[in-house]
C-alpha cells in the first residue's frame, strides 16, 4: 500500500495499532487503519443424473485446466447468488436446489472457496461461456483428475463423490496450507 484511501497521504507504516494484535498500514496523516481481509470466492458443482458439469478455462491461471464453476464475489451479493451467477458465466446453465457443499480456506493467498451443489434444469441445459473454453458432464470415472485446475476444486469433487456413495450429503471443510506447514 503506496497511500492512505482515505486523505492520500504517503506518510505509511505497518504496524500493530492501538488495541489490535497484528500489524495493518496505518495512516499517520489521518489515523485510519486499513484493514484488509481475504477474498471470498463462490461456485457451484451443477449435478445431473450423479454427473457433474465442469468448465474448461478460457483464462489464466490454469488456462485449459477443468474447475468448478467459480469466481470472485460481487459487492451486494449473496454467496448463493454469486454461484448461481458464476454458472451462468462459465457454463451458460442455471441451476436449483442450491444446497452448501465445501467451505475451503487457502490462508497463505488470503482465499475463501464456498461451493455449493445445484442441480441443473437439464441434460442439455449447458454451453460455453466467455471464461469457458469448453463445458462437460463428467461420471466420477471420466473426470479428469489430473487436468484440475485448483485444489478447492479437486476437493469439492472428491467430496461429492464420497458422499454420493455412501448415500448421504454433508458439508466439508478443508485447507490447502503453504508447504512446510501443518
Amino acid at each position: 500500500m503506496n497511500f492512505c484511501s482515505q486523505c492520500g497521504s504517503a506518510a505509511l507504516s505497518f504496524e500493530v495499532p492501538r488495541g489490535d494484535n497484528r500489524s495493518r498500514y496505518v495512516c499517520g496523516h489521518c489515523g485510519t487503519v486499513h484493514y484488509t481481509n481475504p477474498k471470498i470466492v463462490t461456485g457451484c458443482l451443477p449435478l445431473w443424473d450423479g454427473k457433474v458439469l465442469l468448465a474448461r478455462r478460457s483464462i489464466a491461471p490454469r488456462y485449459g485446466f477443468w474447475n468448478v464453476p467459480s469466481g470472485y464475489m460481487e459487492n451486494g451479493e449473496t454467496v448463493e447468488e454469486g454461484a448461481c451467477r458464476e454458472v451462468r458465466e462459465e457454463v451458460e446453465a442455471s441451476v436449483t436446489n442450491i444446497r452448501l457443499h465445501t467451505l475451503y480456506s487457502l490462508p497463505h493467498i488470503n482465499q475463501v472457496y464456498i461451493h455449493f451443489l445445484g442441480d441443473l434444469k437439464g441434460p442439455g441445459a449447458f454451453g460455453v461461456g466467455e471464461e469457458s473454453l469448453e463445458a462437460r458432464l463428467f461420471a466420477e470415472e471420466d473426470v479428469p483428475w489430473e487436468e484440475i485446475a485448483f485444489t478447492s476444486s479437486t476437493f469439492s469433487l472428491r467430496r461429492f463423490f464420497e458422499d454420493q456413495k455412501k448415500g448421504q450429503a454433508q458439508v466439508h471443510i478443508g485447507q490447502l496450507l503453504p508447504p512446510g506447514q501443518k
